[in-house]
């Protein structure tokens, strides 16, 4: 059948790959006449992958192969259940319940094939870089060759764990089919912790824009959430396979199956309505400029922008105000050590004098100038004049500041978790050799400074968690500017968000962004105020519920009262203790797998 449609299937190849082609040359053009490039890269990036299978099915025709458009059907179906599933176009949450139940048939089928590893690596990476095209395509906006990198590399990390469970499976059957919720658990766990941290698609994130249903997020973090829907599959899986043995419905099972779905959300509706904030309010005025980053951001005169800041500033501010909020590098490149004869703020402070108790905090770009004597530490630059003068060593940040119109004293706090690529050089010690690839990729090698631990930005009025951007995406590094740093040094009891989400054009990525600020509020029970560049700007209470948003591409302030809690949340004081469990038992689970293969292949010889 395959044979008879090959020349079906050779046009549509070409004509997928004609049209990435001329996609490619239309964004090259938006990009000289400095125009952004919207949702051109999806269909650039579906027409790529489709070309390439096309023509991998071409070749197992060629070789007299089989091609199975049933599987290759399931696989997709996957993909495109987890896709709705998540936010960004049409979010509908419910759909993650099923969403890997196709794959996982589609395991079982192949499992006592010959090569069944290699079918089940190419079609849950057929299914996985299809989910991540879909629904996170738009990271290709900020940079082609560093988005197409993320989709594919991480795509090739999610079929790890389907491989780990395919062999468990076979030597401890007894474990069955739930060792595949403890490897993909155990996979989004290290998927924050290492130099290549995307933990964007986490399934738990799936349910960000409908804070209502996941208020206990507060006792599990979002891994809650990814063994809520794990467990949905994998129970719907075993009703199916019943269904498809006795062709009657297991009772047992569908019971199960709606306690499961229905209880956790009852729970949650509940503690939503029940939920009382304290009354402990500050007034809070975002602003959000409006500046495009690829091409008006970093091009339009610092002293224009500052007037745009004022402007807004001016038309919201009130003398009960006590907090102003600019977003992630709204100003610099600012040396830390003289902070206040910057040009800039020392415009803002003088515009301002009328305001002594209000305080500012904002989003730098900055550096700090290594003195002579001091033994330079941590990511280390270093600039020589052209004329041949002394040059010295340096180290930039992306930074939070807060400034206190009445006071001379500035707080800090270096943005620490790093973007891979652009702020951070992943893996620098051991792949020097990469260094040209990450610069060709519009990345960074000599990264950002950092810095060890979470500082709240501390006044008589509140003590604020100056969260940068990227780092509002981890549930369980979030928490640390929560909990206390020992007894003299209480916890944040509210948080500001500073983020830059126009590098992504007017696409699914800063809604994403956004929403996932509301996980972190339901987590810590912190209210938040959210100031984007351009994106989206906000107010979101203790229970995720978002308020006062902008919208893309206006320049606007917003003025709210934000409650403050001083309260530890069950998730702050212990974390991710859901995913720690289960690498535990991926370990044990992998150590007994290759013990009890290694013990057959012994009893075969």
């Amino acid at each position: 059948m395959a044979v008879k449609y090959s020349k079906v299937i050779l046009l549509s190849a070409l004509l997928l790959l004609v049209l990435s082609v001329w996609l490619g040359f239309d964004m090259a053009r938006l990009s000289q006449q400095e125009s952004l490039w919207g949702h051109r890269p999806l269909f650039f990036l579906l027409g790529i992958w489709g070309a390439v299978v096309l023509f991998w099915m071409l070749g197992r025709i060629a070789r007299k192969m089989p091609v199975s458009w049933r599987r290759l059907g399931m696989a997709s179906l996957s993909a495109l259940l987890l896709s709705l599933g998540f936010p960004g176009f049409l979010p509908f949450p419910f759909l993650l319940f099923i969403g890997f139940v196709p794959l996982l048939l589609l395991e079982k089928e192949i499992a006592d094939e010959p090569k069944a590893r290699w079918s089940l690596f190419g079609y849950s990476y057929f299914t996985f870089v299809l989910w991540n095209i879909i629904t996170t395509y738009w990271v290709a906006n900020s940079a082609l060759l560093a988005g197409m990198f993320a989709i594919f590399v991480n795509s090739l990390l999610m079929a790890l764990p389907l491989l780990a469970y395919q062999a468990t499976k076979k030597v401890l059957p007894r474990w069955g089919d739930w060792a595949f919720a403890v490897y993909w658990i155990s996979y989004e766990l290290l998927h924050y912790h290492w130099d290549l941290a995307w933990p964007w698609l986490t399934v738990g994130n799936g349910f960000a824009a409908v804070p209502s249903l996941v208020q206990w997020y507060e006792y599990t973090g979002v891994f809650g959430g990814t063994a809520w829907v794990l467990a949905m599959n994998l129970l719907l899986l075993k009703g199916w396979e019943y269904y498809q043995t006795h062709n009657a419905v297991a009772k047992p099972i569908l019971y199960r199956s709606v306690a499961l779905a229905l209880l956790p959300m009852a729970i949650s509706l509940a503690l939503f309505y029940t939920y009382q904030e304290e009354e402990d309010a500050v007034e809070v005025v975002v602003i959000q400029p409006n500046y495009e980053p690829h091409y008006e951001k970093f091009s339009v005169p610092e002293r224009e922008q500052v007037q745009q800041f004022m402007l807004l500033t001016k038309d919201k501010l009130t003398p009960e105000t006590d907090y102003l909020v600019f977003p992630e590098t709204s100003f610099g490149l600012v040396e830390t050590s003289v902070m206040n004869s910057y040009p800039s703020i020392e415009r803002i402070r003088a515009e301002l004098v009328d305001y002594p108790e209000l305080k500012i905090v904002t989003g730098l770009n900055a550096y700090y100038k290594f003195r002579e004597g001091e033994v330079p530490t941590g990511a280390v630059r270093e600039y020589r004049p052209n004329n041949g003068g002394q040059g010295f060593q340096y180290e930039t940040y992306n930074l939070a500041a807060q400034i206190t119109i009445g006071e001379d004293e500035v707080q800090m706090y270096k943005k620490s978790k790093l973007v891979p690529g652009a702020e951070i050089f992943p893996f620098k010690n051991y792949l020097p050799f990469m260094e040209p690839l990450v610069k060709e990729l519009g990345g960074t090698t000599a990264g950002l400074g950092t810095q060890k631990k979470r500082s709240p930005l501390v006044s008589e009025t509140a003590r604020i968690a100056p969260v940068i951007c990227y780092e509002s995406v981890f549930g369980d590094y979030f928490t640390a500017y929560i909990r206390p740093q020992g007894l003299q040094i209480p916890g944040s009891n509210a948080v500001f968000i500073m983020t830059n989400d126009g590098w992504w054009d007017n696409t699914p990525g800063h809604r994403q962004h956004l929403y996932y600020a509301s996980l972190r509020a339901i987590e810590t029970r912190r209210s938040i105020a959210r100031s984007a560049n351009t994106g989206v700007s906000a107010f979101i209470d203790q229970r995720g519920t978002i308020s006062q948003p902008t919208k893309y591409d206006e320049a606007i302030a917003i003025r709210g009262n934000i409650n403050l809690n001083n309260k530890l949340t069950f998730y702050v004081k212990w974390g991710d203790m859901i995913a720690r469990i289960s690498l535990f038992l991926a370990g044990l689970l992998i150590m007994n797998t290759v013990a009890k293969t290694w013990m057959k292949r012994v009893g075969k010889e």
